[in-house]
């Protein structure tokens, strides 16, 4: 289910990120650094193990999960979450849970494009990302 997401994917264009990082309660000064970084993620599948790393010149992520099983994430931003992911209707489906908050960032793929919408109350940013050849 998950292999549809498998490749290398750089991002393109971002919107309302800025909106998104200040309603986790990212600072400001790490807000503009993250505006400007252009981050690759890089999905793979090893039988029922999902591995996603992030990769940017100012700072590398990597998680591995089963689909359907919560664990423990360290994000980006430094928030220590339970995450879950799954795939539904196509799409990757991933839940964090934190302090009574809750946010999701949901992968979904049109051909060689990635549209990764991120969604936490009412603000909901959109990255589309191209997959490298």
């Amino acid at each position: 289910m998950a292999e549809a997401f498998v490749g290398t994917w750089n991002l393109k264009e971002s919107e309302k990120f800025d909106e998104y990082m200040k309603e986790l309660g990212v600072g400001f000064a790490t807000r503009k650094v993250g505006n400007m970084t252009k981050p690759t993620t890089i999905i793979a599948v090893d039988g029922d193990k999902v591995t996603v790393k992030t990769q940017s010149t100012i700072k590398n992520t990597e998680i591995s999960f089963k689909l359907g099983e919560e664990f423990d994430e360290t994000t980006a931003d430094d928030r220590k979450v339970k995450s879950t992911v799954t795939v539904q209707d196509g799409k990757m489906v991933h839940v964090q849970k934190w302090d009574g908050k809750e946010t999701s960032l949901v992968r979904e793929v049109n051909g060689n494009a990635l549209t990764l919408t991120l969604t936490l109350g009412d603000v909901v940013c959109t990255r589309r990302y191209e997959k490298a050849q």
